[in-house]
């Protein structure tokens, strides 16, 4: 029997060291990117469209195919027949789609917003209109096609595509005081928008926001460039208790060319604006500043009054969603964790209860539309377990519920416009993503587009598959995964080494594919590390008191549930608890900080990128939601910062950090570097200067980063090849 149990130890050794270690610079120079499908766009009828490049061309192209047969039915516009052009980056259709905008030469400004160039293309003369000599931002056609607005340079204008004639609708716009049009810094980072101007749907009138940033305290950041003098870029920036933008909503009547500023009455932000299918009334989301008292509001364009069709208010915060669908009749799907989970719910359009469509102790998490002909919703829900996603369908009054993906793991649709298809994208941590096409009662009808290739190219490496488990503390029990050496013996004791993020409503733990970091940690498993990712309290999909027993004190909760999982994982025989260490970026990068200094005791070592040290440096719409103001609460700020814990440090500490970090800003890292130093404490720095908070930009800057992260992990991990008791 031992001489049995020798050889086949010796087969697996042996297979083992013929296969590849992930190398690091395989994971940045694209060598496990995956095959997907670019720019998908739901065209009206059963066909889509696509964005494709031709290598070889150097063209790009917009091509239509059929869902039924996914066939290609034609190229609707190639930039290699275009003489004013050679390439686009981006397209979007009018309503009939007779025209195309294009946009070439697109420079971004901050995580969701960009600047361009942009033609009209017109399907039917084949022919290119300019809309601005200069970059501009989101040019949006009007539903009638015969107009296209836009902003620039903090203004809105309206260009006629019949008379060439361009009307400037604002006048006051100026960088860093008033903005028409286009979301300030905070709102288009924390509520995830950039256009803040909306056509009715008889193109009568432009809805918009005017945002006075006046008083809002400026940021500034030096960007050191690679002339003689450094530069600095200067932005509007609300910290935490500080002034915001006072923001207004106007419409502008395009025939009389007048604007009328709407009273909405006492309130902080509007974080939506969206017209109903009646073009004259437009809804609007407003949010105290606690963020806890949502209203709903229809707003007449004819007499411009206002009435509240929905008040949502919480002990907490009212999470801002994207699901509002008005119906033929006016009435309206919403979405709202309001029973203590995020469901569905139908209300007439006076603003009446009619149904809640989903019920149960489970997350909808995306709203995919509905078929008002069939009564039927579709919906992405985590009633398949927490960690993964499937699609479901169910009638407007909450009857005849059915799955349309078999798969356990992650599926996200792209039904098209008429709702008689849809596009399944699926993965698991085993499966790269698959792309099959199904009719809406789920009947896959074929597969589009697989990544085979890769997981052939990845059987020739050394990679272990991830266990999903739950771990069980003395503060509840929370989702996990962990990762092992291909070669792992029971017998031996490893180095734990764990990730998160942490943040309120997110989640680490899901059963998808590999991100970049999937791969890093495979590459750090066969190093002989055991890396293991936990979502503690305050962490989404798990219901709504689970979310939000942070609220006023980030950093506390979180900290313990790192700390005793990291003491859970120690308890097991091939887990050595005296080489456990942590990371994290950016809200993670706050955790890894505390959990070294407050469970100095635990933790031998940390790694903090782009760490938030204090939540007052943070702005004020993330902040606030969670932690109500400095002025508020000044004890949940201080007490959960690693500012004010520096002296606890006793272990080994890398502090990352990109110059021009414009989300979480320098300063946060700069100061817990004095704090360090005033403690007397080592630790190791590293600045990448001018790298945003992604930390991504120029030559090998990733590759760099991810290479020292790794020697120093390495160094300070120690990997023992001691046996434990056999």
């Amino acid at each position: 029997m031992k001489k049995i149990l020798i050889i086949f130890i010796a087969i697996t050794s042996l297979a083992t060291a013929q296969k590849k270690d992930i190398a690091l610079e395989e994971i940045w120079n694209g060598s496990f990117s995956t095959e997907r499908m670019n720019s998908l766009n739901s065209m009206n009828g059963d066909f889509y469209s696509l964005l494709n490049f031709d290598r070889n061309t150097r063209s790009t192209t917009v091509d239509k195919y059929s869902y039924a047969t996914l066939e290609k039915v034609e190229t609707i516009v190639n930039s290699k027949d275009l003489s004013e052009i050679n390439y686009f980056e981006s397209y979007a259709f009018n309503n009939d789609e007779t025209k195309l905008l294009l946009g070439v030469d697109e420079e971004s400004i901050y995580r969701h917003s960009s600047l361009g160039i942009f033609y009209v293309y017109d399907l039917a003369s084949k022919s290119l209109q300019l809309i601005d000599k200069e970059k501009i931002q989101e040019p949006t056609f009007s539903p009638d096609s015969k107009k296209v607005a836009f902003a620039k340079n903090n203004n809105i204008f309206i260009k006629n595509l019949e008379t060439n004639e361009v009307i400037q609708i604002t006048s006051d716009g100026k960088k860093n005081e008033i903005i028409n049009g286009i979301c300030d810094w905070v709102y288009e980072e924390e509520f995830s928008f950039v256009r803040a101007f909306e056509w009715s749907a008889d193109s009568k009138n432009i809805a918009f926001l005017r945002f006075d940033e006046t008083e809002v305290p400026t940021f500034s950041m030096d960007i050191v460039g690679n002339e003689l003098y450094p530069t600095q870029q200067v932005f509007k920036y609300p910290k935490a208790g500080e002034k915001n933008s006072i923001v207004t909503l106007n419409i502008y009547n395009v025939s009389a060319g007048k604007t009328t500023k709407i009273d909405l009455g006492n309130y902080e932000y509007i974080p939506r604006i969206k017209w109903t299918n009646n073009p004259d009334i437009l809804s609007v989301i407003t949010l105290n500043r606690h963020q806890n008292d949502l209203k709903l509001v229809a707003v007449n364009a004819v007499n411009f009054t206002s009435k509240i069709l929905l008040n949502e208010v919480d002990k907490a915060f009212v999470e801002i969603q994207d699901n509002l669908t008005f119906l033929t009749d006016n009435s309206f799907i919403w979405t709202s964790e309001k029973d203590g989970f995020n469901h569905i719910y139908h209300y007439s359009k006076e603003g009446k209860l009619l149904n809640q469509v989903t019920k149960g102790n489970w997350e909808v998490t995306n709203f995919f539309g509905i078929n008002e002909k069939s009564k039927t919703i579709y919906y992405q829900s985590v009633e398949d377990g927490g960690i993964n996603r499937t699609v479901y369908s169910i009638k407007l009054n909450g009857t005849a519920k059915k799955r349309l993906t078999n798969a356990s793991g992650t599926n996200n649709a792209a039904f098209s416009k008429n709702l008689n298809y849809f596009i399944n994208t699926f993965s698991d941590a085993n499966t790269p993503p698959v792309y099959t096409l199904h009719q809406s009662n789920g009947n896959q009808l074929k597969e589009i587009l697989n990544n085979n290739k890769l997981s052939e190219k990845l059987a020739s490496y050394n990679t272990s598959s991830k266990e999903f488990f739950v771990l069980n503390t003395k503060n509840g029990d929370f989702n996990a995964w962990m990762l092992k050496p291909a070669n792992f013996d029971a017998n031996k004791k490893y180095p734990l080494f764990m990730t998160q993020y942490s943040g309120p409503g997110s989640q680490s733990v899901s059963n998808t594919w590999n991100s970049s970091n999937d791969y890093w940690y495979q590459h750090l498993a066969e190093k002989g590390y055991i890396i293991v990712c936990v979502d503690g309290r305050g962490t989404g999909f798990k219901g709504a008191d689970f979310k939000k027993v942070t609220y006023k004190e980030l950093g506390k909760y979180e900290v313990e549930d790192q700390i005793e999982s990291a003491k859970e994982l120690g308890k097991r025989s091939y887990v050595d608890a005296n080489e456990i260490g942590i990371w994290g970026w950016s809200y993670g990068g706050f955790m890894s900080a505390n959990c070294l200094f407050k469970g100095n005791d635990v933790f031998k070592m940390a790694i903090a990128v782009a760490p938030v040290t204090s939540w007052r440096f943070y702005d004020s719409i993330y902040t606030e939601r969670y932690m109500q103001t400095p002025q508020e609460n000044p004890s949940g700020y201080d007490e959960n910062s690693p500012l004010n814990f520096a002296n606890f440090l006793k272990g080994d500490f890398l502090l990352v950090h990109g110059s021009g970090d414009d989300n979480v800003h320098v300063q946060n890292t700069m100061r817990l570097t004095n704090a360090l130093v005033e403690a007397n404490k080592p630790f190791d720095l590293a600045i990448y200067p001018d790298r945003n908070h992604g930390i991504y930009s120029g030559k090998n800057t990733r590759l760099h980063l991810y290479q020292k992260m790794t020697r120093f992990i390495e160094e300070n991990l120690i990997r023992k090849t001691t046996n434990t008791e056999l």
